[in-house]
């Protein structure tokens, strides 16, 4: 699989309806300057962002982060599945998380299936988001820390949370060793 190129890709979206990142900005309520890192893929927002976009664009997350033709059912191999979609703070910052999609090559999807690694840097700089929906995940390796509004849960292998995503919220690795998680997300169109 070729790696995502989430800016070029929300450029198209804004050219097909006329508009430009200024728009954009104000039909979200995104700061411009972070827009502008979006678009040159300097940056890589959390959900959250990447919902007020694909809303301001009329389109759900899965077809903002996914450009290929729905495939019925989808069977995604371990061994083919590949970091599309890096949570990054921006360019001169480490990484903090990767994403792997599971849902990607089915766009007709309602829920949006993740792997998940979770990098030690991500305990580091913790940055509460929300959107609507609910989120689910089980943890798989390593320790994971879950801010909840204001309460901080600790999770281990095989331990899971389901909450409801509009309260704001930070997953992140608890310990010097990565974390693994398999999540799903709904979030209503």
């Amino acid at each position: 699989m070729k790696t995502l190129h989430l800016g070029r890709r929300i450029e198209k979206m804004l050219a097909d309806r006329n508009l430009d990142v200024t728009q954009l900005s104000q039909r979200t309520g995104l700061d411009l300057a972070f827009l502008e890192s979006l678009l040159a893929d300097d940056v890589y927002p959390s959900i959250g962002p990447l919902l007020k976009v694909a809303r301001a664009l009329g389109v759900r997350l899965g077809t903002l982060v996914d450009d290929r033709i729905s495939q019925d059912p989808l069977i995604v191999r371990r061994t083919e599945r590949s970091a599309e979609l890096h949570m990054l703070r921006a360019r001169d910052r480490p990484q903090t998380m990767r994403f792997h999609s599971l849902g990607r090559g089915k766009t007709d999807r309602h829920m949006e299936p993740f792997y998940v690694e979770l990098l030690p840097e991500s305990a580091k700089a913790p940055r509460l988001s929300s959107h609507e929906g609910e989120e689910w995940f089980v943890v798989t390796a390593g320790q994971v820390d879950v801010t909840y509004g204001r309460e901080t849960y600790h999770l281990a292998v095989g331990d899971s949370i389901y909450y409801n995503s509009v309260v704001p919220h930070w997953v992140s690795c608890a310990g010097s060793e990565p974390a693994a998680i398999y999540a799903v997300l709904y979030i209503p169109e």
